[in-house]
């Protein structure tokens, strides 16, 4: 067989080692002056050659690639076993933080009941822990499910069809109490049969000129909340209907108004604020979350058991207002609907009760920053968040109402779930359950830590702007009264549209320089400057109040509990008593029947 030589005067082929990324093959040539016949024989055997070291090329490179491609593959199964790991144990140690800082403030003398309660409505624990795994609702029968409440009557009770002529007297008189941190919806919705959503909601939006910046058209409004008013009341809850919509937005309305908060604030993020506090709980169904996910409601499965409520509350919001006679929407620009629809989605999510310790943790941490720059939507959800659980921070007589309330509605759940032979969620048993340290638990782990939080962070981010105090938004009472002091006290509100009172509402924006030149004049007067810009916290004394109340009634009820046992277990010994005694009256009995018998024997013989 052929070799080739050293010679240059012959046909010489290198075949240098391949570097690690490749193969180079190197082919030199040189053919001396020979016949042709001897030159194509040469020939052929440079290219056998070459064939050759192509193929050993060739199969290098195969081999070279195969690895490189096991080893990809590797890797990828890796990153992804790692990133599944890391992503449970990010949960892990999520649930366990708020785990701990539930534990933190909860002492033993803690009911479990009350503590379960805590921790299945304000974090993401399940409530139904006590379900074994292998257990599935049980529907004794359709019947029995419509009976229950699962289909409930549409037939919802409907508000007057009439158009928003007149705010009635004692409507404009209570009306003047919306700036009071206690305002008493109860005694409004008296006053106003039951419609408080059209006049609270029309008073605040035109107080802070939403109706005449937005072009809100007043026979679109109307049609919306009459609306509104009809999804607030299609389940007649006890508790989470229109009159507690209307009391977040009252609540919200203090605290934009009455802290300073509207002037951090634009128009646009004012009126998506009082828009959200209206809309948070749009045709709430009486139920909680975690009962749509253990029952498997549509709604469940359509939200895919994560804030079940909260996010029907948005969709079902705008889906209203997406219709033309309902949408008070229509005329903001693209940009100015897309940022609205941001922040009411947000907000209204941020009232999922399970992200509460998280939301609070999170807003600590950035309080605790040097140069904290906190998002707005961020502050608006936790303002929210407060407003939504703060009737424990009102004064008692509203507080006592609001929680006899919301009970009711618990035990409406509990009587469904025994019902449907699903196990009792917390506070959801009208036989066992405990009211008042429910309530003092409430107070001292959510609301009094929820009420800090939000007062250090408005405190914080008002500081700067705190010289800038501008006038309240006027009232509508006060437009009247301005506009025509002759007459009555009822607010006309035509049908074609804004009387001249309120065609231009009081801009507090305008008022602005004259309010901060006159703070500054008195400043330069006194000398003298507040170390600390605080906000007006009426809720604390509110706090102090009902939780000395409700362990007073705690201490009755415990006295109660102990008269009752102690009672059961006497009226039990007794009744044990009774059947120890039995035989030996009925012995005695059969022993004084013989007796009696014995005479008679006797006589016969």
């Amino acid at each position: 067989m052929y070799e080739p030589g050293p010679s240059s005067e012959e046909g010489v082929v290198s075949e240098p080692e391949p570097e690690p990324t490749g193969v180079s093959v190197s082919v030199s040539v040189s053919v001396s002056e020979e016949p042709s016949a001897s030159r194509s024989s040469r020939l052929t055997v440079i290219t056998v050659v070459v064939v050759v070291v192509a193929v050993r090329a060739m199969s290098r490179l195969r081999r070279e690639s195969s690895r490189q491609s096991v080893i990809t593959v590797e890797l990828i199964q890796f990153i992804i076993q790692y990133r599944a790991k890391e992503t449970q144990e990010k949960k892990k140690r999520r649930l366990a933080d708020e785990d701990d800082e539930l534990s933190e403030v909860q002492p033993d003398a803690v009911p479990p009941e009350v503590r379960e309660w805590l921790a299945s409505t304000f974090t993401r624990q399940m409530a139904t822990s006590r379900r074994k795994s292998d257990e599935k609702p049980k529907f004794r029968s359709v019947a029995h499910a419509i009976r229950a409440g699962i289909f409930v009557d549409r037939m919802y009770r409907r508000v007057s069809s009439s158009a928003l002529t007149a705010f009635p007297p004692d409507v404009v008189r209570l009306l003047k109490n919306l700036d009071d941190w206690t305002f008493d919806v109860f005694a409004l919705t008296e006053a106003a049969s039951g419609q408080v959503v059209k006049y609270v909601a029309y008073e605040l939006f035109n107080r802070y000129g939403s109706i005449h910046k937005f072009k809100i058209a007043p026979g679109i409004l109307e049609a919306f909340l009459h609306r509104v008013e009809e999804g607030y009341c299609r389940y007649r809850n006890p508790y989470h209907n229109n009159l507690h919509a209307v009391d977040v937005m009252q609540t919200i309305h203090y605290c934009l108004c009455n802290t300073g908060l509207m002037n951090w604030l634009t128009d646009l993020e004012i009126f998506a604020s009082l828009l959200a506090a209206l809309l948070h709980d749009y045709e709430h169904t009486g139920t909680t979350n975690n009962f749509h996910v253990m029952s498997g409601s549509e709604t469940a499965l359509l939200y895919n058991d994560r804030a079940v409520l909260e996010n029907h509350h948005a969709s079902a919001s705008f889906r209203l207002l997406r219709e033309d006679e309902y949408n008070i929407l229509s005329h903001l620009s693209r940009e100015e609907f897309r940022e609205l629809r941001g922040l009411v989605i947000e907000m209204v999510l941020g009232t999922d009760m399970t992200n509460h310790f998280q939301q609070m943790k999170a807003m600590r941490q950035l309080l605790t920053l040097q140069e904290a720059t906190i998002d707005k939507q961020k502050v608006l959800s936790l303002v929210l968040h407060c407003c939504d659980i703060s009737h424990p921070a009102k004064q008692w007589g509203v507080h006592h109402r609001w929680t006899m309330l919301l009970l009711e509605e618990f035990f409406r759940q509990g009587d469904l779930e025994k019902e449907l032979g699903l196990p009792f969620s917390p506070l959801c048993d009208r036989n066992n359950t405990l009211v008042a340290e429910s309530q003092i638990c409430f107070i001292d782990f959510i609301v009094e830590p929820s009420m800090g939080v939000m007062s250090d962070m408005l405190e914080l981010i008002l500081a700067p702007i705190a010289p800038m105090n501008k006038s309240k938004p006027a009232t509508l009472v006060e437009h009247e009264t301005t506009a025509n002091s002759t007459t009555n006290s009822a607010i006309v509100i035509p049908n074609s549209g804004i009387t001249p009172s309120m065609d231009k509402p009081r801009d507090h924006r305008t008022e602005a320089k004259t309010t901060a030149a006159e703070c500054l004049a008195r400043k330069s007067v006194t000398g003298t400057t507040a170390s600390k810009f605080n906000i007006p916290k009426p809720w604390l004394t509110c706090l102090v109040e009902n939780k000395r109340i409700w362990k007073e009634q705690a201490v009755k009820d415990a006295e109660a509990r102990a008269l009752a046992t102690a009672a059961e277990e006497a009226a039990a010994a007794a009744a044990a008593e009774a059947e120890e005694s039995k035989p030996e009256t009925e012995a005695a009995d059969g022993e004084q029947s013989e007796v009696a018998a014995d005479p008679a024997d006797g006589a016969a013989d």
